[in-house]
């Protein structure tokens, strides 16, 4: 229990048992004992606020806390105990609403806190031993048990896990994995029993970061800017005015004491902190850190949004988006072998080759007489054979890559890919492409942000123009900013903050900058690093772009809630005032009808912890629907990576060759993809529609569907007619120019489902 929530209780239980006591003994006719316990109870009140005001002075702040002190000690100056009494009592029970608030929302993130595990079991020699967190080593083998928290980041050494990642996330249901898979420290094991390979040390984990931001922003002691005191710039001399007047009119001191009574300020003093305090907890939940009101309002007002790209609106990540291969065994067998020879690997793109392999469930087997060098590529045996992996230059010196394949070495530098060549023995293999792909839920993000008040969209990246023009005319941004450095991104910031409210959302070292510059700095905390997660003032603790639209739309809500409580509140108190000032109401009176206006407004403001996610449909899919539909989508990539293979090798085939690939490539389209297009259309669409809501929402991707069957039919008829003849060059374009359409509808065809499912995840 936190000191503040103590201290809160013990007044407000003080001032009402001074209240109720002092009652009790003018029931028998104690009246001077019930004027002390009342001048008590208001006395406790006053000292408790006068504290509050001193350190509201020494910040060189005025608010709105003077009019709620002259109340109280004008009513003991006029012998009004009772009025006094009552006034304390409404003040310590505001007072005790907005604690709650606070605690509830310190127990949103303190619960992060409480979760962090002392002891974990390590296999030391065949046999476990129990050891301190502080002695795990990277490379550590531990067992994680059932319900136990992830004390480390790591991979996962067993077949399968289980997590519960709501902790972190916000999201209730359980996530699986399967052997080598990354996982974050702070998760619980939801299931059995599962080994786990240390990366790094619990020091150095995602969780221990997590909890070090935690920590600071419940130390941090800047004070929140409160909306209540641009309020109190007109409506404490509005009062002070008005109790003057009807004090200097009528020359009755009671009458101006009435005023003031009813001027106290409780909707100005809690109703803000209440709502904004619920805010911040609402983002908790959903997995935002947020450091403070004045984040939360900052982020309120913001209409332009700068985004870094890496790493925020892409992955970070190499994904492999493409496999040419050229090699008797196709293109799984191609990433098989590459992915084998790339396990000894420590090179970023070496681990997005074996993670693209594992997300295919291919068998990955031992490499022999591994031998790599730096920057160029690696060599070693793979099942007999001799593999060569790496840049087209080191590659080149076992064999040269065919004419047809040599564009590509141009193509993927245009769009900012990486390359892997392969050679098996003495013969050219193929290549792999690798990409920094967008987040699924990018678009989606950027729809909602705007949806939720964004304006302007602006993208800055260090990349070269012609790459980052081409990210950003895809996602619809309203402008790039390529090629900057650091600096460069400081200063652009910098200067558009200085003429309206501003966001970054970064997540690197060179980041950090920018972040503390705008007017709010929003961190992808998960992945991000520390320097980042410190400048900003929010953290995303989910590496999910699209909890910033949500935390935008809730920090929105909230500043509307409080403005209303606000508005509401001073409305009420200003015809009080007058009726008040006009004699129609005496002090005592006005304290209770001001403790009920108090009350609603407060309960108002408390609307906050209802506000819920902003989310585009209502319903969603269930997860496990959500996860065997990924996975057929993930199982096709070898069936679009052998379309663009053959439309990329077609020209420089021989007859008989070309006729094979084309008949093969026929063969396992009508096998693999057709009969997924059409259980899409029959069964999946129909459930989705359903959840979407209208008449006939799938209908643009049924059409996408028959666009697909039709490409696939004149590539079809077209390969029949090749076999019954020569094939000659003009024939050959015609097909090549149906397998790039075909190639490309059904890749933007899968990326608009992706984006639907996403769309219908359960948070």
């Amino acid at each position: 229990m936190s000191s503040s929530w103590r201290t809160d209780r013990l007044i407000f239980a003080a001032c009402l048992a001074g209240l109720g006591g002092g009652a009790l003994l003018w029931l028998v006719d104690e009246r001077m004992a019930a004027a002390w316990s009342w001048a008590i109870a208001a006395a406790l009140a006053a000292l408790s606020l006068s504290a509050r005001i001193v350190v509201t002075l020494r910040r060189r702040e005025a608010g709105v806390d003077v009019l709620a002190l002259l109340a109280i000690v004008g009513a003991l100056a006029l012998h009004q105990q009772l009025t006094a009494a009552v006034i304390a009592v409404m003040l310590a029970s505001g007072r005790l609403l907005e604690s709650y608030a606070e605690r509830r929302a310190g127990r949103e993130m303190s619960a992060l806190l409480g979760r962090v595990p002392h002891n974990v079991h390590r296999y030391r020699d065949g046999v476990l031993e129990q050891v301190p967190l502080a002695g795990i080593e990277p490379g550590d083998r531990l067992l994680v048990r059932h319900g136990e928290v992830l004390a480390v980041d790591g991979t996962l050494g067993s077949e399968r896990a289980v997590l519960d990642e709501s902790a972190l996330t916000g999201e209730a249901l359980p996530v699986s994995y399967r052997r080598g898979a990354a996982l974050r420290s702070g998760t619980l094991n939801a299931a059995e029993a599962f080994d786990l390979v240390a990366m790094a040390t619990a020091a150095a984990s995602t969780y221990a970061g997590i909890v070090r931001l935690v920590e600071a922003a419940q130390r941090s002691t800047a004070p929140a800017a409160r909306l209540a005191d641009r309020y109190a710039f007109w409506f404490v001399p509005l009062a002070l005015m008005l109790a003057g007047t009807a004090w200097l009119i009528s020359g009755d001191a009671i009458r101006a004491l009435a005023v003031i009574v009813v001027a106290t300020p409780c909707p100005l003093l809690l109703a803000v902190p209440v709502a904004i305090v619920s805010g911040i907890s609402r983002c908790a939940h959903r997995g935002v850190l947020v450091k403070g009101g004045v984040a939360l309002e900052a982020l309120a007002a913001a209409k332009t949004l700068f985004f870094d790209k890496t790493g925020t609106l892409t992955g970070g990540q190499a994904r492999l988006t493409a496999v040419h291969s050229v090699a008797a065994g196709g293109e799984n067998d191609l990433l098989r072998t590459t992915a084998s020879l790339e396990q000894v690997s420590n090179h970023v793109i070496a681990a997005a080759v074996v993670r693209a392999a594992q997300e295919r469930d291919l068998a990955l087997t031992v490499p022999l007489a591994v031998a790599e060098t730096p920057g160029a590529g690696v060599r070693g045996i793979v099942g007999g054979e001799r593999v060569t992996a790496g840049s087209l230059d080191y590659v080149e010196r076992v064999a040269a890559p065919p004419p047809a394949l040599r564009d590509v070495q141009q193509h993927a530098v245009a769009e900012g890919m990486s390359t892997v060549w392969v050679a098996i023995g003495d013969e050219f293999a193929g290549v792999l492409l690798l990409a920094d792909q967008l987040r699924t839920e990018t678009p989606r993000a950027l729809r909602l942000l705007r949806r939720a008040g964004i304006r302007r969209i602006a993208m800055l990246t260090g990349d070269r123009r012609d790459v980052a023009d081409a990210i950003g005319a895809g996602l619809g941004v309203d402008e790039v900013l390529a090629e900057q450095t650091p600096s460069g991104k400081l200063d652009i910031v910098r200067a558009a903050s200085k003429t309206e409210p501003t966001v970054m959302v970064g997540d690197g070292i060179n980041d950090a900058p920018a972040l503390a510059a705008a007017g709010v700095g929003v961190a992808m905390g998960a992945r991000g690093t520390t320097a980042a997660a410190e400048a900003a003032g929010i953290v995303l603790l989910v590496d999910r772009l699209d909890r910033l639209a949500e935390a935008l739309h809730i920090a929105h809500r909230t500043r509307a809630i409080a403005v209303q409580s606000v508005l509401a509140g001073m409305g009420l108190s200003v015809l009080a005032m007058a009726a008040a000032a006009a004699g129609w109401l005496v002090p005592l009176y006005g304290a209770i009808l001001q403790e009920i206006i108090d009350v609603a407004v407060i309960l108002n403001a408390l609307r906050v912890l209802r506000i819920h996610p902003l989310r585009a449909v209502r319903h969603s899919l269930p997860t496990q629907e959500l996860t065997r539909l990924r996975d057929e989508h993930r199982g096709l990539a070898p069936v679009l990576d052998r379309l663009t293979a053959v439309a990329d090798r077609l020209p420089a085939l021989r007859d008989a060759e070309a006729m094979r690939a084309l008949t093969d490539l026929d063969a396992l389209l009508r096998e693999r993809l057709l009969p997924h297009e059409s259980d899409d259309d029959r069964h999946v669409y129909p459930a989705v529609a359903a959840l979407l809501g209208g008449d006939d929402p799938m209908a643009a991707m049924s059409r996408t569907h028959r666009e697909i069957f039709r490409l696939h039919h004149q590539l079809s008829a077209r390969i029949v007619r090749l076999s019954a003849s020569v094939p000659d060059a003009g024939a050959l374009r015609d097909l090549q120019r149906i397998l790039y359409a075909l190639d490309a509808i059904l890749r933007l065809h899968f990326a608009q489902e992706e984006e639907i499912y996403q769309s219908l995840a359960r948070d």
